[in-house]
């Protein structure tokens, strides 16, 4: 008996791509936390790193169940360093954060498998899969433009004693609001730089809402079937057929008559040509 090749689970190219970029924006946070930072702002990234280890970590369990034999995916394509980079930093796994640099296995083979993909193959899957990528785009983008400016106007405002953003609890509250375009208005910036996150929140936040309610559109309608003839059309094409029938038999008719015609004509021109008869 052969032996049968390794089945390795296959995501589509919209998913691969949110993972991919998922996993540079946690290679950035993991930048970020080696900075100085205050103690609020520092939890608050690390509130949003453990986040992104649990959609790791339902992509290698994705990655791990689909996979026959499994050690095709544990040893073949390493992913074991996908589940190490995917431990949370919470309770006894808080050196968790050493680990990070285990994801940059998970960055190479996604970014290989895109490679390799032809770019003309590549466009054709955006064109007929558009409604995937314009949900996994808009999710990636509205948690991105969430946790960046939690994290900016947190660090901001902090310094101002008039400030009423002091935690990470209220820079999250603000903007969640604020990208909902609610705007309660309890928590709001001070600064000025406060305020200019604050608006680009605003403006980044009606594209988010405008593109969900559109995602959302083009999953409740149904898509349209090409239209069929009228009920009232095929009797009249019907009754129209049997009396062009008549008309073409007629014509045919009329022109085989012609042709027996000069025939007959032809006939009668080559016997004036020939001799009388001697007898």
């Amino acid at each position: 008996m052969t032996a049968q090749a390794p089945v390795l689970r296959e995501h589509g190219n919209s998913y691969n791509i949110f993972i991919l970029v998922l996993t540079l924006f946690s290679l950035a946070v993991m930048v970020v936390l080696l900075m100085p930072l205050d103690d609020d702002t520092r939890q608050l990234l690390t509130l949003y790193d453990n986040v992104i280890c649990v959609i790791f970590l339902g992509d290698f369990a994705m990655n791990l169940a689909g996979s026959r034999p499994r050690r095709a995916y544990l040893i073949g394509q390493r992913g074991w360093l996908d589940l190490l980079g995917s431990i949370p930093s919470i309770g006894v796994f808080q050196l968790g954060a050493l680990l990070r640099l285990a994801r940059l296995s998970r960055l190479t083979r996604i970014g290989k498998l895109l490679g390799g993909k032809n770019r003309k193959a590549l466009v054709k899957d955006v064109v007929q899969n558009r409604g995937q990528y314009a949900t996994f785009i808009t999710i990636l983008l509205a948690g991105m433009v969430l946790s960046v400016a939690s994290v900016l106007v947190l660090q901001l405002e902090s310094g101002d004693p008039d400030a009423n953003i002091k935690t990470g609890g209220d820079a999250i509250w603000w903007g969640v609001v604020t990208i909902t375009t609610v705007g309660y208005g309890d928590r709001f910036p001070v600064t000025f730089a406060g305020r200019l996150i604050g608006v680009s929140v605003m403006v980044a936040g009606i594209g988010i809402i405008g593109a969900l309610a559109s995602i959302l559109a083009s999953m409740l309608v149904a898509p349209s079937t090409p239209e069929e003839p009228a009920a009232d059309a095929k009797p009249a094409a019907a009754a129209a057929e049997p009396a062009a029938a008549p008309r073409a038999d007629a014509q045919a008719t009329s022109a085989i008559v012609e042709e027996l015609t000069a025939l007959r004509a032809e006939i009668a021109a080559l016997r004036a040509l020939l001799p009388p008869d001697p007898r």
